[in-house]
């Protein structure tokens, strides 16, 4: 049993430094250099465990903003306000470290249920500091409604099929909802990033929002395969990797592996190839 533990650990590590940055800021920092050196754009992204308080997570996001000013990194800083306890003092002081430097904070989503506080929380933001986006997942129902939201708020979205499904019997088809998204913010004042690993999928995103003159990118976690520059380059939109890092890396990547199976396939892909 302990072998097979063992073996567990040792897959799922060598996972994680696929598809992971690493556990320390300084780890995304460096892949954030290396991602510009090609031209690309970066998320940066910290995440945190259950064991973690509100504050902590807040002084990650300071330190994660003060890091994308001082290495002067053309990068957003993506935060789950769930983390935060939805406490507008505490992101207001993530606001704060991001002000100088005039950073994107990108609110991300999590399970349907957070996503009325989350929302709430933006719209008390904004007044504040008017450089925020926000994800919008596509099997969720609500999603077309909160569309229009960010529309009229006239923030940026990333578009993603989404880890969390929605309520029994309210969840839409993951394709069809994110071309029914793409649609609705097609021709409107928000910026779009297209964020699918599916490539038929992304390459029909991108051009009904470029036919409609709609801003957009491409946006892939880190350690994509290749060919991903390919499906942007015809559209003449930028690249942009989400990098990830943080101590939460190992439970999350084993969560990840249970609810898609398809990182396991990425995977083995990878160790037969090395």
């Amino acid at each position: 049993m302990r072998t097979i533990a063992n073996l567990k650990n040792l897959v799922v590590r060598r996972l994680a430094g696929r598809y992971i940055a690493g556990p320390d800021l300084a780890d995304a920092v460096a892949v954030a250099r290396r991602t510009a050196a090609r031209g690309w754009q970066t998320t940066l992204c910290c995440w945190d465990g259950p064991e973690d308080s509100a504050q902590s997570v807040a002084a990650s996001y300071r330190q994660a903003a003060g890091a994308i000013a001082g290495e002067q990194l053309d990068s957003y800083l993506s935060v789950k306000v769930r983390s935060l306890h939805y406490d507008l003092d505490l992101l207001g002081e993530v606001l704060e470290a991001a002000r100088p430097a005039g950073i994107r904070i990108h609110f991300d989503s999590h399970d349907p249920l957070s996503a009325t506080p989350t929302f709430r929380l933006l719209e008390r933001a904004l007044p504040r500091y008017p450089n925020l986006s926000c994800t919008l997942p596509s099997r969720w129902r609500r999603s077309l409604t909160d569309a229009e939201w960010a529309i009229e708020l006239g923030i940026p979205v990333r578009l993603v099929k989404g880890q969390f499904p929605d309520a029994p019997g309210a969840e839409c088809d993951p394709a069809q909802g994110f071309l029914q998204l793409v649609d609705a913010l097609a021709g409107r004042r928000s910026h779009v990033a297209v964020a699918t690993h599916d490539q038929p999928l992304a390459r029909e995103s991108l051009r009904r929002l470029r036919q409609a003159g709609t801003s957009c990118e491409l946006e892939q976690l880190y350690g994509i395969r290749h060919g991903w520059e390919g499906v942007a380059r015809p559209f003449g939109v930028g690249m942009r990797l989400y990098v990830a890092f943080g101590h939460a890396w190992l439970p999350y990547c084993l969560s990840q592996i249970r609810s898609r199976p398809i990182i396991l396939a990425w995977l083995l892909h990878d160790l037969l190839r090395a």
